[in-house]
């Protein structure tokens, strides 16, 4: 099972985890609220994880212009 971590705002791929045994502890998923969990984590049909995140370019350019908090997708 591979843990897949994703931006959510421009969709560059981050990172690949390819670990047997994972307990989300280790992760840090126990430290989201159910909605965060719901919005953030998703499964697929193999049964790997996908974890939604935010890049630092993306992080960088919310930080200056944060009006666009707004929007699902950024293009940078």
């Amino acid at each position: 099972m591979a843990i897949h971590y994703h931006c959510r705002h421009c969709g560059m791929k981050m990172g690949t985890i390819d670990q047997v045994s994972i307990h989300s502890e280790q992760l840090g998923l126990h430290k989201l609220s159910a909605e965060e969990r719901q919005e953030m984590v998703s499964y697929d049909q193999q049964g790997e994880i996908h974890i939604a995140t935010i890049c630092e370019d993306c992080q960088e350019y919310l930080t200056r212009n944060p009006e666009y908090h707004q929007y699902d997708f950024l293009i940078h």
